[in-house]
């Protein structure tokens, strides 16, 4: 069989044209390496220009040592927030992958679309939720009092809003799906943030679905934590965050791909 050569500028120049489109598109949904020597400098403070005391860069690792935070002297003096952001970029909608392990008893989380000025990510910022599920309630006795505010029926003991990989306060995680490696083991988390969906994952298994934009949601936000928080969870673009919350804590393979 013969094909005709194409011989027409103004076809040949189509052709380019969507080349050039399908190549800029994929150059902007690239995996972005968060740790890499160009981007790990970009991790800051929240509302601050450098890292609080306490968190380490190192060998393509972030991690924070809390012994250093309680024995330093010039820690004590530190004012600012200890939650730490990626600020090189803000993402909307993206897939964020990252590898975790924190302390026994440790807590903390991982924030998205967040935005400076609010005295902290967790006042305005969905949360995935960090924690030992297995030892927190037994060495902090302060959880009753906490818990109760809010009408637990349980409250010495973590709710399932509380738990690893949960929404925080807003979407628990399916308990019967979720494999959870204990504390000082590393487990591998991912979120995906699209249009109309969230998606939460931990060792390879989907945990937490839901859609930002629903009634759901906003009857979920009313009626629990958030009910007085005007500003949780109204930012749909915003920078990539950690928290520190009193625990050691380690991250490597810190990941995120820009979706459409």
């Amino acid at each position: 069989m013969k094909f005709k050569t194409i011989s027409n500028p103004l076809i040949w120049g189509f052709i380019l044209f969507m080349c050039s489109a399908f190549n800029a598109s994929a150059q902007k949904t690239k995996t972005i390496n968060l740790l890499s020597k160009e981007n790990a400098s970009q991790w800051r403070g929240y509302d601050a220009t450098t890292l609080p005391p306490g968190w380490i860069l190192s060998n393509n690792m972030l991690w924070v040592d809390n012994d250093r935070i309680n024995e330093k002297v010039n820690d004590v003096s530190y004012k600012g927030s200890r939650d730490i952001i990626f600020s090189g970029q803000e993402f909307e909608y993206f897939e964020l992958t990252l590898d975790w392990k924190i302390g026994a008893g440790g807590n903390s989380g991982i924030f998205y679309h967040v935005k400076e000025g609010y005295g902290g990510p967790s006042n305005i910022s969905p949360e995935y939720q960090l924690i030992d599920d297995e030892n927190y309630a037994r060495m902090h006795s302060n959880l009753k009092d906490y818990n109760a505010q809010f009408g637990a029926k349980n409250p010495e003991q973590l709710q399932d809003w509380q738990k690893t990989g949960a929404d925080y306060a807003m979407h628990p995680a399916d308990e019967s799906k979720k494999v959870l490696h204990p504390a000082g083991q590393w487990n591998t988390t991912k979120i995906v943030v699209a249009p109309g969906r969230v998606e939460h994952w931990l060792n390879g298994v989907k945990i937490v679905s839901f859609n930002p934009d629903s009634e759901d949601w906003q009857a979920r936000k009313q009626a629990g934590k958030w009910a007085k928080s005007a500003n949780y969870g109204k930012f749909k673009t915003g920078y990539i965050g950690l928290q520190y919350h009193g625990s050691s804590l380690w991250f490597r393979n810190i990941k995120v791909k820009p979706l459409k």
